[in-house]
């Protein structure tokens, strides 16, 4: 079976990604395509790492959890969606890297499903606008106790995945940035589904409508209908261009108020992330979907 396992990161799709393919469930279902509700394998995989911290998962963990999850769906692919993959959001930055125990949970899941064909699929973000979102509710006393040994400007995402691709070399890694979503997100749910670029689904739309007003919405509805044969990347241009009209500004403002945050740190850390995702690019067996 190939088990997809969306990582998050938090702060980035709000649980949009999921609810999109859960809009698409019933037609995956007829391709062999399951996506169980969350309620059915997200405490099942939590109990399972916290026992898997003192022992190997038994011969048949693996049938067990399957068998709870699909509830007799039959099923090749196996979509799973969880920010907390890899900890809460008070564990997604320490010991001076992005998701210290990212490379671990992925070995555990790999031992979970060592007979199956497994990826992950995650958001990136830029540090600048990524640490306010996952620290900014935290007490001011608890963000220097987790900041205590980490430099923002030496973060990168590229260690963390290159930490993930060595633990688990044989697994298939997809990123995207984050800022580039509403661009690419009929996308990312084709590639989440191992579906052809040309294929239909529900909700291709549903992110760029969350942040453009309703006139810009039905001016685009009307757009695609009279130019139903745009290529992908004609598409995405013009989709950035009702972006640029039409787009909700208290939808795409970030929030980046935390203790000693200046102009100049966030500058540099955005030319910084810039840098860290064509390194990203560079990493053999990531595929890095890009508009």
């Amino acid at each position: 079976m190939q088990v997809i396992f969306h990582t998050g990161a938090h702060c980035t799709d709000d649980e949009r990604l999921l609810k999109c393919l859960l809009r698409n469930k019933d037609d995956f279902s007829k391709r062999g395509i399951s996506v169980p509700g969350p309620g059915r394998y997200r405490y099942l995989l939590k109990d399972a790492f916290k026992a898997m911290q003192t022992a190997n998962p038994s011969e048949d963990a693996r049938d067990v959890l399957i068998d709870a999850i699909l509830d007799d769906e039959v099923s090749d692919r196996l979509i799973l969606s969880n920010t907390h993959f890899f900890g809460s959001q008070r564990f997604a930055v320490g010991k001076g890297t992005l998701y210290p125990d990212a490379a671990e949970r992925m070995l555990q899941l790999q031992a979970l499903f060592r007979f199956d064909q497994i990826e992950m699929f995650m958001a990136v973000r830029n540090p600048a606008t990524f640490l306010p979102a996952v620290l900014g509710k935290v007490s001011p006393r608890k963000f220097r106790a987790m900041m205590a040994d980490t430099d923002p400007r030496e973060l990168r995402w590229s260690d963390t995945i290159l930490r993930i691709r060595d633990a688990v070399p044989e697994a298939t890694l997809t990123i995207w940035c984050n800022e580039d979503t509403p661009l690419i997100w009929a996308q990312i749910i084709r590639e989440m589904a191992g579906l052809e670029h040309g294929d239909r689904i529900i909700g291709g739309f549903d992110l760029l409508n969350s942040i453009m007003s309703k006139e810009g919405t039905k001016r685009f509805q009307a757009y695609l209908k009279k130019h139903p044969d745009m290529s992908e990347v004609q598409q995405r241009r013009v989709i950035a261009a009702f972006l640029d009209k039409f787009a909700m500004e208290d939808k795409i403002e970030e929030e980046l108020d935390l203790p000693g945050w200046t102009d100049e740190l966030v500058d540099e850390l955005t030319d910084t992330y810039d840098e860290d995702v064509f390194r990203i690019q560079r990493i053999p067996g990531v595929q890095l979907i890009a508009p």
